[in-house]
């Protein structure tokens, strides 16, 4: 089966405009904002003027914290919106302490993957699951799309922030979880409770509300077959994502080939984003399955 390599199509709010030496430099509406970049193996291609200009540059301190160099014209927070033929969101960012900044801009080919499927289901009201949600961008393409959402995070500072972008968007009614994503779904699963779509995107590294250890290799599998038993028998869709270096396009199918077999359709890729400079940026993969009565 062929690799799909999937860019964004409809963003005006957000580029990449170049990356390098580990780096990224990415405008989010009018702020430009310098990042560590894992996978930015090579020179950058624009030069140190056009990388001095911008607003803010992360300063790590530890693999997982650091602090925000500001020129003074950036604020702590600011809003930026995508638009699209079948979508229309606005986000909240902020300059977090762990170089994030609220939104993932790649996973915009997920958010229209997700409004497309919703919209294709025979069934008047969709279940859909966010699993992993963080900031709630897909919660929030699911419920304008249409769907009944429920949105699942360890963290609650997150899920308060996308309860903020829930409003900033006057949508209503999304199902907030603070809780363990693994826990969460085997109870889903001894429930009996079934999604039209599911949308999982892991972290390598992670803990939940109360400690505990996620580590991706180790724990992916089980996760996949039992949010597999959580797919509508008769039309779903299911997204698993996730951003881990050295993690193959084919790991994801071979997972979903082997705990959702009566889907009629599966895929895979890899996600990227194109910078101004010509570059191209890998930021993770995907597998996708679809099944249609």
């Amino acid at each position: 089966m062929q690799i799909q390599v999937l860019s964004p199509e409809f963003w005006t709010e957000y580029e990449l405009i170049d990356c390098g030496d580990f780096k990224k430099l990415e405008r989010f509406g009018e702020y430009t904002v310098v990042r560590p970049e894992p996978q930015a193996l090579w020179p950058p291609r624009f030069g140190v003027d056009v990388w001095d200009a911008a607003d803010v540059v992360f300063e790590g301190r530890s693999p997982s914290t650091g602090d925000w160099r500001k020129s003074g014209r950036i604020p702590d927070r600011w809003e930026i919106r995508y638009n699209s033929k079948q979508l229309d969101l606005k986000f909240r960012l902020a300059l977090t302490s762990f170089k994030h900044v609220g939104l993932f801009p790649e996973q915009a080919v997920n958010w229209e993957h997700i409004a497309t499927s919703i919209k294709g289901l025979k069934v008047e009201k969709p279940r859909f699951l966010n699993l992993f949600a963080y900031t709630g961008a897909a919660s929030l393409a699911a419920r304008q799309a249409g769907a009944d959402v429920t949105h699942v995070d360890s963290i609650k500072q997150v899920v308060t922030w996308a309860n903020d972008n829930m409003q900033l968007n006057e949508l209503t009614d999304i199902r907030w979880i603070v809780d363990d994503a693994v826990k969460f779904v085997k109870r889903e699963v001894r429930r009996g409770n079934t999604y039209h779509g599911i949308i999982l995107d892991p972290p390598a590294f992670g803990h939940g509300p109360k400690g505990e250890k996620w580590k991706l290799e180790d724990m992916v599998s089980d996760l996949v077959s039992d949010v597999c038993q959580l797919l509508d028998p008769e039309e779903h869709f299911l997204i698993l994502n996730t951003y881990s270096l050295g993690f193959s396009a084919v790991v994801a199918q071979n997972l979903l080939k082997e705990y959702s077999p009566k889907t009629s359709d599966v895929e895979m890729g890899e996600l990227m984003l194109s910078a101004k400079s010509g570059v191209n940026l890998p930021l993770g993969v995907f597998g996708r399955v679809t099944s249609r009565t």
